[in-house]
């Protein structure tokens, strides 16, 4: 399944993006601002270039002042040009920031949902391996006819155990038929692939040396095959990204979720049913979640960073790291609004992400500030939990 960790990763990195956009914005509306005071080449009127530049930066600062509400603005003594000029870039930054805000949250959703279509494509490209083996060796056996020429070792990757198991569970061939994945484009490529990266690796090399290779052997063959070759190849890769436009991002939960695949074919028959890691439980209730957390974190913008400088009153909030704004916005917002999340997972989880996102010392700075936080507002019951195994406030 993608757990609500991968979500909360993914959330982060669309906020992170949406971050940037609306950053990005904002150099466009100043830039608007300033290209509209200066001096008309085509006017016959002598230019003012002095008082024109003046006019643009006050023009700035108002923009500045009024970001968040326009009440500066109406009662400012600016001139008409320069106010209008302002007020057209708020105009602009606010439409900007919105479709931003849309497409990210459109993408997120999408991005989480293609991840199963490419962990399956992964275990295919193996299955594509191994049938390709299995074709050439009858190929060779033909051609050789009566001559006792020994293919036997040749066929542990056709005659791997774990891929086996993967192609006759039903769950994994429905989730196949129902993700619409098939390799058909890339017939060529794959006999390529398998003679340039796979024949030629050390693992598969040491796997055809191997008599009777037990199931656990068939696993660590075709796992190693996984994460040092398919991920680890620039061309393969690249077929990847090429169906993903978030393929940097999707990258490590991809192959996380293909390998488990893999590990679980290992096991019993029983255990058939929990071969598949789907993206979610409940999709519909996870992704509900994972647009909330994004949505109440934009919401709360500006009461997290008040928040966040009311403790950290030595430091200029803008010097913080970016990554950690983002980080502990998210986690203010996923106290205070999911009241069935007990808060000291919301932190680890929060923990966890700073450990890979951001600095070195994030970790530390993040879980003091998040434990300071989390104390204030239960107490001052702005976080409520409740809920089967919760009290409130704790």
């Amino acid at each position: 399944m993608l757990n609500r960790r991968i979500l909360r990763v993914k959330a982060f990195q669309n906020l992170y993006a949406f971050e940037q956009c609306k950053g990005s914005n904002l150099n466009i509306a100043r830039d608007f601002i300033r290209e509209s005071f200066l001096p008309d080449l085509n006017s016959m009127e002598v230019q003012d270039k002095p008082a024109l530049t003046r006019d643009a930066e006050e023009a700035v600062k108002l923009f500045d002042q009024n970001l968040e509400n326009e009440s500066l603005l109406k009662s400012s003594e600016a001139k008409t040009k320069i106010k209008q000029v302002v007020l057209q870039a708020l105009k602009q930054v606010r439409a900007a920031n919105e479709k931003d805000h849309d497409f990210m949250l459109r993408n997120m959703v999408a991005s989480a949902e293609r991840i199963p279509q490419l962990y399956l494509l992964a275990i295919e490209l193996l299955q594509a391996f191994a049938k390709h083996v299995e074709k050439d060796i009858e190929k060779k056996k033909r051609l050789a006819g009566d001559n006792p020429v020994a293919f036997s070792n040749e066929l542990n990757l056709a005659n791997n155990q774990v891929l086996r198991n993967i192609r006759e569970s039903q769950p994994y061939r429905a989730a196949i038929a129902r993700n619409n994945v098939n390799l058909d484009d890339i017939e060529l490529e794959i006999k390529e692939w398998f003679r340039d990266y796979i024949k030629t690796s050390e693992t598969y090399q040491e796997y055809v040396n191997l008599a009777e290779p037990t199931i656990e052997q068939d696993f660590e063959a075709v796992d190693d095959l996984l994460k040092k070759v398919i991920f680890k190849n620039d061309v393969i890769l690249t077929y990847f990204s090429e169906k993903d436009l978030n393929w940097t991002e999707n990258k490590a939960v991809v192959r996380s979720l293909a390998s488990k695949v893999l590990k679980n074919a290992v096991g019993s028959e029983e255990s058939e049913g929990d071969q598949m890691p789907e993206i979610a439980i409940n999709w519909e209730e996870d992704k509900e979640f994972f647009q909330n957390i994004f949505n109440f974190t934009i919401e709360n913008d500006a009461l997290s960073r008040s928040l966040i400088a009311q403790k950290t009153k030595n430091w200029d909030i803008d010097r913080l790291a970016y990554t950690d704004k983002i980080i502990i916005s998210m986690a203010i917002a996923e106290m205070k609004h999911f009241p069935s999340i007990p808060v000291k997972v919301s932190i680890n989880e929060y923990i966890d992400i700073s450990k890979t996102y951001s600095t070195p010392k994030s970790k530390q700075f993040v879980n003091g500030l998040l434990d300071v936080l989390a104390k204030e507002l239960t107490e001052s019951g702005q976080i409520r939990k409740s809920g089967r195994g919760l009290l409130d406030n704790k």
